[in-house]
């Protein structure tokens, strides 16, 4: 069994095609450096892509708006537009109130001084004006007393002054027939001493009225000049009243044509209450508003001249007369005055271009002015490449700005264009992309 068993032939094995295979030493390898050199080729022809398409911030060109840089004449001007105006109004406020009674002027009427503007009725100013003539009166008729006492007292004073003038003459003559008598033997010395003492009684007398019949004059006059001064101030109330009563009757203060006139019959009217104004007729100044970015160069007598004027019209000259000190919303008011007739023709509110002569003139590069250029790490603009396709951001200098135009002081050359339209909205791309 044992042999048998020994030599029994061997069953061939399950065919699982191991015997068909080869190993074949490198063959990953191989894959992988042909997956490397694919992905190069395709990262390549990325790169190609990518160089060969346009750089920079796509912008249309329907967006921008271009200037070329030109060599000429920069004129240091500015032009405004300004509104005319009257050069010297009146306001017209009421200094008294009531009720409106009579209107006979109108809006935009052309009025003389003294035509009559207005009539009020304030029944408190008529009794104010009576009440003030009854105080007068009365204070008139006490002045007149006082008037007739100080002349009686003078009267009574001259005759008391008369008799002890008379009694003292008499006194002086009894004294001296006495002397004469005593001197002969004919009186005594105690007849004498009498004599004496009777003139001397009377010149005492006499001297005694004149200083207390002085004092109460002085007494009486200046308490009449009191009286004098109190009435002189009624007087001058009642006028001051019938005045402010008279002013219901407004008048025109001076001639010329009446403006934001409004007032209509049976209206209300407050003290100080505005009116209106007149505008003197013949004369007009100009007032404009200037960006504040001149304010340092703007001052009083710098010449102007209207802009736009008909060919072959006269030039008309003005200049700065007044300056506003506060800015108000980024501009400052200017008022200009004509340095001779102002147009014919002229209405107040009328537009006018005025050019304001800033400084002289003198060569230079110039680009049209406009929201350009920025000002992060230094000034720069956007200039066109010789293609038109793109533009580049470049630094550059700027000089003044004038009558639309910008001073180029360095960074650009004649011929080149740059984009005026605002800039900011690109941020701080470096280059933009122009199509369309």
């Amino acid at each position: 069994m044992d042999d048998l068993t020994t030599s029994a032939p061997k069953r061939p094995a399950a065919h699982a095609g191991l015997a068909m295979d080869r190993v074949i030493a490198g063959a990953g390898r191989a894959r992988r450096r042909r997956w490397i050199a694919g992905a190069a080729m395709l990262v390549a022809l990325a790169g190609l892509a990518a160089w060969a398409m346009p750089r920079g911030t796509p912008v249309a060109r329907d967006e921008l708006k271009l200037s070329t840089v030109v060599a000429g004449t920069f004129d240091d001007e500015l032009v405004v537009r300004a509104t005319a105006a009257p050069a010297h109004s009146v306001l017209l406020d009421a200094a008294d109130g009531g009720r409106v009674d009579v209107v006979p002027a109108t809006d935009g009427a052309i009025v003389r001084a003294g035509d009559l503007l207005y009539r009020l009725s304030n029944p408190q100013r008529e009794q104010e004006v009576l009440a003030r003539s009854a105080d007068v009166a009365q204070q008139l008729a006490n002045l007149s007393v006082q008037r007739a006492e100080l002349a009686a007292a003078r009267a009574t004073q001259r005759r008391e002054r008369a008799n002890l003038r008379f009694e003292l003459e008499k006194a002086d003559a009894d004294l001296h027939r006495t002397q004469e008598l005593a001197a002969s033997g004919f009186l005594s010395a105690g007849a004498l001493e009498d004599a004496t003492r009777r003139s001397r009684l009377q010149a005492r007398l006499l001297a005694q009225e004149t200083e207390d019949g002085d004092a109460e004059m002085k007494t009486r006059e200046q308490s009449l000049h009191d009286l004098e001064r109190a009435v002189a101030g009624l007087d001058e109330g009642l006028r001051l009243v019938r005045e402010a009563a008279a002013g219901l009757a407004a008048r025109a203060p001076v001639s010329g044509r009446l403006t934001g006139f409004a007032l209509q019959v049976g209206a209300s009217v407050h003290p100080g209450d505005h009116l209106g104004r007149i505008d003197e007729a013949g004369g007009f100044k100009l007032n404009a508003a200037i960006d504040e970015f001149y304010r340092e160069r703007l001052r009083v007598g710098l010449p102007a001249r209207l802009d736009g004027a008909a060919p072959g019209a006269p030039r008309v000259d003005l200049a700065l007369a007044r300056i506003d000190p506060q800015i108000s919303n980024g501009r400052v008011g200017v008022e200009l005055a004509f340095a001779g007739a102002p147009p014919p023709g002229l209405q107040s509110g009328q537009a006018l271009d005025v050019r304001i002569v800033l400084g002289a003139s003198r060569p230079a590069l110039l680009v049209d002015d406009g929201l350009f250029y920025g000002d992060s790490g230094g000034t720069w603009v956007y200039v066109l490449d010789e293609h038109a396709d793109a533009a580049e951001r470049r630094p550059v200098r700027l000089g003044r700005r004038a009558a639309g135009r910008v001073e180029v002081l360095d960074g650009l050359r004649p011929g080149e264009q740059v984009i005026v339209s605002g800039v900011r909205r690109y941020g701080d791309a470096q280059r933009l992309r122009i199509h369309g």
